[in-house]
């Protein structure tokens, strides 16, 4: 199953990726930077990771919903997920990560 990173601008004017499942939902999203090399780096990274359990941070919301972070081997966070009402849900949403990041094309809006 591949999904796909699309590269975009936000209102800040720094580059963004988001991972898309193959059925178009959102499962990850990255912080902002400066320069598009290291949006690009960014995306490598958690092609990278994606696979390796251990670099999940599971964690609860401030109104108790529950989310995770993926992190590269320096701990730096790489992408976060949406909140999830249940812990399966985000679960279901690391393994989504997991089958869809390392085969995924890159597209840029």
């Amino acid at each position: 199953m591949a999904g796909k990173f699309e590269i975009y601008t936000d209102k800040a004017d720094e580059f963004r990726f988001r991972l898309k499942a193959s059925n178009g939902q959102t499962i990850l999203t990255s912080e902002g930077y400066k320069a598009k090399s290291g949006c690009n780096n960014g995306i490598e990274s958690v092609k990278k990771n994606a696979t390796i359990d251990s670099s999940y941070e599971r964690k609860l919301t401030s109104s108790g919903k529950f989310m995770f972070n993926l992190k590269a081997a320096n701990s730096q966070i790489i992408g976060a997920s949406e909140s999830y009402e249940t812990a399966t849900a985000r679960d279901n949403g690391i393994e989504s990560v997991k089958n869809h990041a390392p085969g995924a094309v890159v597209v840029k809006l």
